[in-house]
């Protein structure tokens, strides 16, 4: 437990205070854990190579897809478009559901920088139009953002978890909803309504132009084209449900729910109906997603290094005596999960490393209680892993200088937005538990 409790200091040294690269502090930590806990020194390499492959071999098509399909629901209008159906459908009474819906959809696909650079825009131009208070606004809108990019694949933390703990991804992204859902309400359109007053004059130089009405993709390609990774892993997470689960069919619609080919499928599709359909060449695509990998290629790593410190652990035997340990404490293992995210997120500030870090801690109680259900253990930790952004958190510097807020007003909005979303996303978390 000294050794483990060494190794997050020091990784959290590294990263917060001398601003190591993340994937570098992993390896570094890694490495020292290895020395500190006695593994001989021919295998220490063996085992940071064998962790990080392994985690990587499975999340890298998912994630590099993932990326591409959400790069380009972004440049070819798509996103634009759902968020215009939307807040033209439920109007500007209900101008705060309709902003959560669209982050929401749009969300799902896109990576959380991305969509928050991409959703903003609206937000301040909807501001400008009907004068109203910009923080009421926004932070309905992002706390959706928020809950798909800590609850739900294929959001590059919750994948990673999901492969950690051999949860199901389609059964973990209908939980991620169910319990998603209350958390954007109390965190957003009720949190904001003591907001009204926060004041906020957000910066000119952040209203993005938008994409002229004849260039935008149809309301149904669209959305189409965004939700398509939720229907294919819907049905698929459904249809074991139906029928004899050993005849071809049932063969032939696990392949296809399979997240790689999931991912693969749907930007097929988009490639067509955003892409070539909306009179885009190869070329212009190929450099897209040539955009998109460089867009993820640290989290790639980051999320490979945290691999390699899981596998240090994991060939030291320590993760055992971990969880064995963890278990004196007498906390209910959902809640466990919760905490060490939590505590490392608020010292670390991403939520990425945070979740990526406690699976590592926490993934071999779940070895050996089989009775932890490890769908709500990727979303408990993901819940963990929202909890309380503050200056340690790139997020944090976004979101306050956008809005054009004080630091003040930024923890009074932000910073309570995050924590409320982590902690009603354990509430919902726990309730789910004792009924599934």
């Amino acid at each position: 437990m000294l050794v483990i409790f060494f190794c997050i200091v020091l990784l959290i040294l590294l990263v917060s205070w001398a601003k190591v690269n993340p994937f570098l502090a992993f390896l570094i930590v890694s490495i020292s854990a290895g020395l500190c806990l006695g593994i001989p020194l021919d295998k220490i390499n063996a085992s940071v190579q064998k962790g990080l492959g392994d985690t990587l071999g499975s999340l890298a098509i998912i994630i590099c897809l993932g990326a591409m399909l959400g790069k380009l629901v972004a440049t070819s209008g798509a996103a634009q478009k759902i968020a215009e159906v939307l807040v033209s459908a439920f109007g500007t009474k209900y101008i705060q559901l309709a902003l959560v819906a669209a982050a929401f959809v749009v969300g799902i696909p896109l990576f959380y920088g991305i969509g928050f650079v991409l959703m903003v825009p609206l937000i301040f131009s909807i501001t400008y139009k009907y004068k109203l208070p910009a923080v009421y606004i926004g932070l309905p809108m992002l706390s959706a953002l928020s809950v798909t990019h800590g609850f739900l694949p294929p959001h590059p933390s919750p994948s990673a978890l999901v492969v950690l703990f051999h949860a199901n991804m389609g059964v973990t992204l209908l939980y991620g909803v169910i319990v998603g859902i209350p958390a954007i309400i109390v965190a957003g359109p009720v949190l904001s309504q003591f907001l009204k007053n926060i004041p906020s004059e957000p910066l000119a130089t952040f209203r993005a132009e938008e994409i002229p009405q004849e260039k935008l993709p149809n309301a149904a390609n669209s959305f189409f084209a965004a939700l398509l990774p939720v229907i294919l892993l819907g049905i698929t997470a459904a249809f074991p449900f139906i029928g004899d689960n050993k005849d071809y069919l049932h063969k032939v619609v696990a392949f296809i729910g399979d997240p790689p080919i999931v991912m693969l499928i749907a930007l097929i599709v988009a490639t067509y109906t955003l892409g070539i359909k909306q009179k885009k060449n190869m070329g212009q695509l190929a450099g897209i997603y040539t955009d998109a990998i460089k867009d993820i290629s640290l989290i790639l790593l980051i999320i490979g290094g945290s691999g390699a410190f899981k596998q240090v652990l994991t060939d030291a035997g320590v993760s055992s005596q971990i969880a064995d340990g963890l278990k004196s404490f007498n906390l209910q293992p959902l809640f466990l999960g919760w905490l060490i995210a939590a505590i490392i997120r608020v010292s670390l500030g991403s939520a990425t490393v945070a979740g990526l870090t406690a699976a590592g801690i926490v993934s071999a109680m779940l070895v050996k209680d089989p009775s932890i259900n490890p769908n709500l253990m990727v979303l408990s930790i993901g819940a963990g892993s929202l909890a309380f952004s503050h200056v340690n958190d790139s997020g944090f510097w976004l979101y306050k200088e956008y809005f054009n807020l004080t630091i003040k007003d930024t923890f009074l909005s932000w910073s309570v937005m995050e924590t409320v979303v982590s902690v009603v996303g354990l509430v919902g978390v726990l309730i789910l538990n004792v009924f599934v």
